[in-house]
């Protein structure tokens, strides 16, 4: 086996920069920009109060959902919506409940069709999940609880999950 020289090694490297670099002078290069991000619609609930204040000696169940839509605004442009549900507690016990719809209006430019849905349904609600994520965390902060810390998301997995579900969909229609 040859020992490769500092030269050789970094000589592919330059040769995909260089490709790189010539894509973007052509315009070829793709991307994906955010043009724009705000909540659509947030609803945060504490049915109990005061009553749901007071200390407890266990912790509350607590449920989140997290989905993702979008829709084309025009060829390139594409809305994104990140809906995140949360509660804490059930029924008498129930100590709140928030629900936050946050979208980002997107711009993909030079990707290929098969990598369009990934972008917008992967990578575009990673961009808005930290800005969501603070968002429910301060409205659970502001209703009188500690702030709900949603962990990361593997959206992914969520789209692989859906992309099967559909698949199995699309067979039982057959």
């Amino acid at each position: 086996m040859a020992k490769k020289t500092k030269k050789e090694e970094a000589a592919p490297a330059e040769t995909e920069m260089e490709a790189a670099a010539g894509a973007a002078a052509n315009g070829e290069a793709p991307s994906l920009n955010v043009l724009a991000q705000y909540i659509k619609d947030l609803s945060f609930e504490n049915p109990h109060a005061p009553h749901s204040l007071r200390p407890r000696e266990d912790s509350p169940e607590i449920n989140i959902n997290i989905n993702v839509n979008a829709n084309p605004l025009s060829e390139t442009d594409f809305e994104v919506e990140l809906k995140l549900e949360a509660s804490a507690g059930e029924g008498a016990d129930a100590m709140f409940t928030v629900e936050l719809i946050y979208g980002g209006v997107f711009r993909l430019t030079n990707i290929p069709e098969e990598a369009v849905a990934p972008a917008i349904l992967i990578e575009c609600p990673r961009l808005l999940f930290p800005f969501a994520r603070q968002v429910v965390a301060d409205a659970t902060r502001n209703g009188g609880f500690p702030p709900l810390m949603i962990d990361p998301v593997d959206f992914a997995a969520l789209f692989q999950q859906r992309m099967a579900e559909e698949q199995v969909k699309s067979q039982m229609a057959n």
